[in-house]
């Protein structure tokens, strides 16, 4: 799986997104606001009436009749050649003037009714004028011509330089606070909304876990769940469903074979009866006597899973007992002492009295067939509400331990039995919430142990 398909945060994701967006449309804007005020020709330009006054202010010089003249300076060249609008007034006290350019009608019509002002800068009445018009700087200046006023309004070529100055500032002005601002809110408000968006699937997420195989029926809520994500969950109970029928097929046939199978066992072992007493005969009662306990607790399983655990109070003393009783002449003949340790007084739990008898049956019937023929097969019934099995034989290796519970596994493979056996032992255990284990035995074999709820003591 590559790093492009690893999960990845959605709500980051659609932060950092958003704010590209956001950055690109707000580059976009302000491109398209400097490129409009290009066009329009008058708010962008660069106004420099101060660099105008100086070049003129060198270059002035009189004539031979006293008149203003301009001395062609490489300065006032580079001025003329980057200002294709450059226009300017110049005015001595004695009235004599110069200009170059379109002076506009406004400016030239002044004559020396400004000659007692210094510098001023003359503008326009709001909405009344074309407001492309140019403000004009006045200003009064010492030349080598003498002292002269001049007037001028230039806004200057822009240049690739200028504009990316102005774009630059236009940015820094206008887009990057709006970006900082927008960006601010993006991570703030986009994982606020995610997470309310989201918060019906983190409802199905928690169903989804609850869900195991002893809870059929089970489907994942569509309320609250954003309409794109509807699709899968549905997709998920559609499955759901699928699974829970053939589930049910596959229990329906589990039960109708096990209850198949009661007779041809019935049958089976009232042959082994009328046979002679010998070794074979001993191991095949075993075998028929597994075999009627598996179809057992495969029926067992199947009812108490279709009737919602039908549990009453039992004594599990009673239950070890009964299974010692049934027991005993089998274990017997196969060269096994059988030993119940059980205390006095009852001790109680919640459960199905038949299913555990099976259950505990299959212990015992598992410590005969896999023991070494001789020794004690033990059946202890403890507090608060355990009964443990224990032999004498080679016992299961640790590594093991957790599959022989597995169904079809064996430890050997040319292990007699179908490897069912723990298996439904450990399902009936666990339909009475409990859970079974094997250790070490106290004299070197194996330790089987079914641990149930105790009743609670009022």
């Amino acid at each position: 799986m590559s790093k492009h398909d690893d999960p990845y945060c959605l709500r980051s994701r659609l932060s950092w997104r958003l704010l590209s967006l956001q950055a690109a449309i707000l580059v976009a804007l302000v491109a398209i606001v400097i490129a409009g005020l290009c066009a329009s020709g008058f708010a962008l330009a660069e106004r420099d009436e101060d660099r105008v006054i100086d070049v003129v202010q060198r270059a002035l010089t009189r004539d031979a009749q006293g008149g203003l003249a301009l001395r062609p300076t490489a300065e006032l060249q580079q001025l003329r050649n980057e200002t294709p609008d450059l226009w300017f007034l110049v005015r001595d006290r004695q009235g004599r003037s110069l200009s170059e350019g379109t002076v506009p009608a406004e400016f030239a019509a002044i004559g020396n009714g400004l000659d007692q002002i210094s510098q001023a800068r003359l503008g326009w009445q709001m909405f009344e004028d074309d407001p492309r018009k140019p403000a004009a700087r006045l200003k009064r200046v010492d030349t080598p011509a003498g002292n002269v006023q001049v007037i001028t309004a230039t806004q200057g070529r822009l240049t690739g330089a200028k504009a990316l100055f102005m774009t630059s500032l236009a940015f820094l002005g206008i887009a990057l606070p709006g970006l900082l601002l927008m960006g601010t809110a993006t991570f703030i408000a986009t994982p606020m909304i995610v997470q309310r968006a989201f918060r019906g699937l983190d409802t199905a997420a928690d169903e989804a876990r609850r869900i195991d195989i002893h809870q059929r029926g089970a489907r994942l809520p569509v309320e609250r769940i954003p309409l794109e994500v509807v699709p899968l969950v549905t997709a998920i109970n559609d499955a759901l469903a699928r699974l829970d029928q053939g589930y049910a097929r596959h229990k329906r046939f589990v039960a109708d074979a096990a209850h198949e199978l009661r007779t041809p066992i019935a049958i089976l072992n009232t042959r082994l009866e009328s046979l002679s007493p010998g070794p074979d005969k001993t191991r095949l009662l075993e075998d028929a006597a597994r075999l009627a306990t598996l179809a057992e607790q495969l029926l067992d399983i199947q009812r108490l899973d279709r009737c919602g655990h039908p549990f009453t109070r039992l004594n599990l003393v009673a239950v070890a007992q009964s299974v010692a009783a049934d027991l005993a002449p089998l274990a017997i003949a196969a060269g096994y002492e059988l030993a119940l340790d059980a205390p006095a007084t009852p001790i109680e739990t919640i459960g199905d009295a038949a299913a555990l008898e099976r259950a505990l049956t299959n212990l015992v019937q598992n410590a005969i067939q896999h023991g070494p023929r001789r020794g004690t097969i033990g059946i202890r019934v403890s507090s608060p509400a355990s009964i443990e099995v224990t032999d004498e034989g080679a016992g299961i290796p640790a590594d093991q331990r957790e599959q022989v519970f597995e169904p079809f596994y064996r430890l050997t493979p040319l292990d007699r039995g179908a490897g069912l056996g723990l298996n439904m032992v450990r399902e009936i255990v666990q339909l009475h919430g409990g859970h079974v284990s094997v250790a070490d035995g106290p004299e070197g074999g194996a330790c089987f142990r079914m641990t149930l709820p105790p009743v609670r003591k009022n």
